[in-house]
């Protein structure tokens, strides 16, 4: 492993959330809850030390106090009656083990109370003790070593460790599940006004529109989606102009060939007649290949279709422009379903892809699959293919390519520009691969 080119916030990265939502959320509340942490920490460690000491230097003067006594008196009934005063004033149930001598064992110091305990019975009773805070639940068994036995007492844990901690932590974590659900509620709003100016965004690449869209939310949001309709606005002025300029162009260009058609209608009929009516046909259609192009998704609102239904019309269209039997083409439509396209747009699109398809192939096999949130529909045959580095130039307007499967033959080039075109405005795309028949497999992919 190259430990100079790694980055811990590089590996971490892959388990951040990676919505806008998630890591807002992680900036505002990581800084709150570790600083209640640290805080929580040093405040409980710290005030859980000094009370502990405190409580347990009270408990070891009044053990003290009772060494003393029993120390004092002789072991009679008197020793017995101010012991058990002593006991109840202190409120430390004592009983005495004469002629005993206690056993050196402390419980292990793990814990802060262990630990003080250690400290302040050397320190303040000068008597040998031992003591046991596991014996007991809610008592800390001390034994004390005196002059003629021992003196076992039961101190209970609540006078000489802190209790209320349990209470303040409760309180910290309280206070910030509170403090986690305001901010959910805050970045959720804020986060809201971004999802929708998103979904206008995808809703426009995919061609559709929304209508009662508003900017709202911060400032910000409200800018970027004023920015955003401003952008539609040029972008849909462009096309409209570009429409415009070319229909002019394919006008313009009719009335010519218009007038070319009539005089060769009255010419004699010879090799140049057909030569030149070939010529005008294939001008005729390169201008209508031109004016498609330029019209793109064109003014056509998307609208629920059956993709099935419009992929064996396509098919039906081809096969009667190109004369050929339907059976050469196999059909598996299984995943059909009505989803919001652009009819005559999509159409478009399957019949040139098709159509390059029957072009170059003996047999054609046009398949549409159900993706979650796309539908594909894929269009193979066994013609030459295309070598993999020339696909996507095959895309290119007017591209003329060089290896045997020409798909500009008998066209401009603009087949696959027109159907790349048209996917795209649906949000999708159109892709090149090899295909299991042994020639070329067209992917039209359109997101639902």
């Amino acid at each position: 492993m190259n430990f100079r080119n790694f980055h811990p916030f590089q590996a971490l990265k892959r388990y951040l959330p990676r919505g806008f939502f998630g890591r807002s959320l992680i900036i505002v509340v990581a800084p709150v809850l570790l600083l209640q942490i640290v805080v929580t920490l040093v405040f409980f460690d710290r005030h859980y030390r000094v009370v502990t000491a405190t409580l347990t230097r009270s408990v070891a003067d009044e053990i003290g106090y009772m060494v003393t006594l029993e120390n004092r008196l002789p072991i009679g009934a008197q020793r017995d009656s101010e012991r058990e005063t002593a006991a109840r004033i202190f409120g430390l149930p004592a009983i005495f083990h004469p002629g005993e001598r206690v056993a050196r064992v402390v419980s292990e110091a793990e814990t802060p109370l262990d630990r003080q305990l250690l400290f302040i019975l050397d320190a303040q009773i000068v008597a040998e003790a031992s003591f046991s805070t596991e014996r007991f639940q809610d008592y800390v068994e001390v034994q004390v070593q005196l002059e003629d036995g021992v003196l076992e007492l039961l101190v209970p844990r609540a006078r000489v460790e802190a209790t209320n901690a349990g209470i303040f932590v409760l309180w910290m974590i309280g206070s910030s599940l509170v403090l986690i659900a305001v901010a959910v509620l805050f970045l959720r709003n804020q986060v809201k006004p971004i999802e929708h100016l998103a979904l206008a965004a995808e809703s426009f690449g995919k061609g559709r529109n929304l209508p009662n869209f508003k900017p709202y939310g911060a400032t910000e949001v409200r800018r970027a989606a004023h920015a955003f309709f401003q952008m539609r606005e040029r972008i849909d002025r462009h096309v409209q102009q570009r429409t415009d300029m070319l229909a002019g162009v394919s006008h313009d260009l009719r009335t010519p060939l218009t007038r070319l058609r009539l005089q060769l209608a009255m010419l004699p009929k010879d090799a140049d007649h057909d030569a030149m009516a070939a010529d005008i046909a294939e001008m005729e259609h390169m201008i209508a290949e031109y004016l498609d192009f330029a019209r793109g998704e064109g003014g056509e609102e998307p609208e629920p279709a059956d993709i099935a239904e419009l992929i064996e019309d396509a098919v039906h269209d081809c096969t009667r422009a190109r004369k050929i039997p339907e059976e050469r083409i196999t059909l598996d439509l299984a995943g059909g379903d009505d989803i919001a396209v652009k009819r005559n747009a999509l159409r478009r699109c399957l019949v040139n892809v098709i159509e390059n398809a029957i072009k170059y192939g003996t047999h054609m096999r046009v398949a549409l699959t159900r993706l979650p949130r796309a539908v594909e529909i894929s269009i193979e045959d066994d013609g030459p293919g295309i070598a993999e580095k020339d696909r996507e130039a095959a895309f290119r307007p007017f591209y003329r390519l060089d290896e045997a499967r020409n798909l500009q033959t008998g066209g401009v080039g603009l087949g696959l520009a027109i159907a790349r075109d048209i996917a795209r405005s649906h949000g999708g795309d159109v892709r090149l691969e090899d295909s299991a028949m042994g020639g070329l497999k067209a992917v039209i992919r359109i997101p639902v």
